[in-house]
């Protein structure tokens, strides 16, 4: 069964770790998916493992290399899509970066970095999108926030500042678009082995893992598997919700 047959994706973020993840697992499943990004070689490997994953001769797959934070380069880029599909069914709002350090050291670059790519870019494509959802009855948002965006992290003011901020504009948009046929929803990851936990010392991984009652980093297809339970028809009552998936770390 193909949960995720003729559907249209697009995921921001998606040429690596999570995204990466979810683009594959919706085309296994039978979507169209389109990728945002801004590592060109990247962006055209997933292109080609989107290809090795195909289920359907139908299926359609393509991606923009495009400055999330830009809400022109973004309004651009998803109206060429639309003109090309004619509609996105499901959005996947998983880009983001980190800029750690104390906030008494943290230059306000740093700050706006993280907050531009992290929140204003999910305004930028919501905002874009959000009519023509409202015009075809339809649509699934999926907002890739944090665990710590619910707990706060020593370190990550700008981060959690951001990851919390996405869970105020899920509830905020969700109660907007519930008579429309559209659901908005957020998943909060833990820690994932990403390149981002690869950089972790032995210390900081021990340390990390203490906090953990499952004992273990979740794996990007974790993430993945919580997307397409949100895109598909299984989760049409489901909005405004925030699904951590973190191994138990926030109870």
């Amino acid at each position: 069964m193909q949960l995720l047959k003729a559907k249209k994706a697009l995921v921001t973020g998606g040429t690596a770790g999570i995204g990466r993840e979810i683009a594959l697992c919706f085309a296994r499943q039978g979507a169209d998916v389109a990728l945002f990004g801004t590592h060109p070689e990247r962006a055209a490997q997933v292109a080609a493992d989107l290809e090795q994953a195909r289920v359907s001769p139908e299926q359609r797959f393509t991606y923009f290399l495009v400055n999330i934070s830009d809400k022109k380069s973004v309004e651009e880029a998803i109206q060429k899509l639309l003109g090309e599909w004619g509609q996105i069914d499901i959005l996947v709002n998983n880009a983001g970066i980190t800029r750690d350090g104390l906030l008494m050291r943290m230059s306000e670059e740093d700050w706006d970095l993280v907050l531009d790519t992290n929140l204003k870019s999910i305004y930028n494509t919501c905002q874009t999108l959000v009519r023509p959802m409202i015009k075809a009855k339809s649509g699934k948002i999926i907002n890739i926030s944090s665990v710590v965006g619910l707990t706060g992290n020593a370190g990550q003011a700008n981060y959690a500042a951001s990851k919390s901020g996405m869970i105020g504009f899920t509830k905020a948009l969700a109660q907007e678009l519930a008579t429309r046929g559209i659901t908005v929803n957020c998943i909060a990851p833990g820690f994932i082995q990403t390149r981002m936990t690869d950089a972790l010392n032995d210390a900081q991984r021990e340390g990390l893992l203490k906090k953990i009652p499952m004992g273990r980093m979740g794996e990007p297809q974790d993430i993945a598997n919580a997307a397409l339970f949100l895109a598909s028809s299984l989760s049409d009552y489901v909005t405004g919700q925030v699904l951590t998936v973190d191994g138990g770390m926030v109870m």
